[in-house]
């Protein structure tokens, strides 16, 4: 066929072969991917993305890899779903400022929080098979340790999976309070002071980093069924729970995030080490360019794990700091307007982080 020759099709297949262009056109890095006639071609990514061609995270074929993000099929006149809510700006110098912090316990609340979160992480160590070097953890990057071989070393691998399980549950806490704070509201006819929209964003933007970490794996069967499992469990839990005493649940995800921190500086600690090379330089996926709108020259698997860790350094202060409020009367000071805007206050960004959040006397 010449490049001149024409073709006669559809209405709709012409819509499909203009997006078809399109995603060729925006995803030109390895690892994108590039959609013809509707059908997904996924190009380099056991390289790309530190996967051997097995697929050992995996139990699903290549040929039938689902799209955990399809494009329309019937829609010919749009082109892209933006985010509902669109991420805030990060600088590089905020993110790196980041600091793996802990609220000391006050209450008995705060006791019983911990303790959960504690016995949390055991078993998600357990189920994950985390383990990790003492220098990393203590913050040594000595590249001579790097190379020494370790029984229960991390590789790219076992992050992915780590990631994956820790992402499909850290979305289901913000849900279940906005889904319990609207039917509160909705029941006695009152205003929510603003709670609802932080901890549904808080939902949406766990889910963002789920999508974008299932852009680099698919899990097969045996972590599908985990993630069933523990979510089902979960949600349930903080059901029950938030009903009970949402303070103490604010509390228990302000210390969640405490350890969601120290994760993910621990696998940047890893790359900087030089115990996860496949990372060292790899493209982050289009879905995490776009979300947070990562500068051109910080698009790296380093600068994706920068972006995910202020994000829950900023989820940690959000719940530590609704943990210190009254849960009917107060409203959320993170969208609030404020009589002296110049002087430090909480905002949706990281510019002004507290760790442990704010107290109430510091917000009203």
């Amino acid at each position: 066929m010449s490049p001149t020759t024409k073709v006669a099709v559809t209405k709709h297949a012409g819509a499909r072969l203009s997006r078809a262009v399109y995603a060729h056109t925006t995803a030109t890095r390895p690892g994108s991917q590039v959609l013809v006639n509707a059908v997904r071609v996924d190009r380099c990514v056991p390289r790309q993305y530190g996967l051997s061609s097995r697929r050992p995270f995996s139990s699903t074929a290549r040929t039938q890899l689902k799209e955990y993000f399809p494009p329309p099929t019937e829609t010919p006149h749009i082109r892209l779903t933006g985010p509902a809510w669109p991420h805030p700006v990060y600088t590089e110098q905020q993110m790196n400022d980041i600091k793996v912090a802990h609220r000391e316990t006050k209450n008995w609340s705060d006791w019983v929080a911990l303790s959960m979160v504690r016995m949390l992480r055991k078993a998600t160590d357990l189920f994950t098979g985390y383990r990790h070097d003492k220098e990393v953890a203590l913050g040594q990057k000595d590249a001579r340790l790097a190379k020494q071989p370790r029984k229960f070393a991390m590789d790219e691998r076992k992050w992915l999976i780590r990631f994956v399980f820790l992402e499909s549950v850290a979305g289901v806490p913000g849900m279940v309070a906005g889904m319990l704070r609207h039917l509160h509201s909705l029941r006695r006819m009152k205003r929510d002071n603003g709670w609802i929209e932080t901890l549904l964003e808080e939902a949406y933007n766990e889910r963002m980093h789920l999508l974008t970490f299932l852009k680099m794996a698919e899990p097969g069967w045996f972590m599908k069924f985990m993630i069933l499992g523990a979510q089902g469990v979960f949600f349930n839990s903080m059901f029950l729970s938030y009903l009970i005493s949402p303070r103490t649940c604010h509390r228990f995800v302000g210390y969640l995030e405490e350890e969601a921190v120290l994760t993910y500086t621990r696998a940047i600690a890893d790359i900087d080490a030089g115990k996860l090379p496949k990372w060292k330089k790899m493209e982050a996926p289009a879905i995490a360019v776009r979300y947070w709108n990562m500068p051109e020259a910080h698009r790296t698997m380093r600068d994706l794990l920068l972006y995910v860790r202020a994000d829950e350094a900023k989820h940690r202060e959000v719940n530590h700091t609704l943990g210190n409020l009254d849960q009917d009367r107060d409203p959320n000071p993170f969208v609030s307007t404020y009589f002296a805007p110049t002087q430090p206050h909480p905002t949706k960004g990281i510019e002004n982080t507290k760790p442990a959040g704010w107290e109430r006397e510091e917000v009203l």
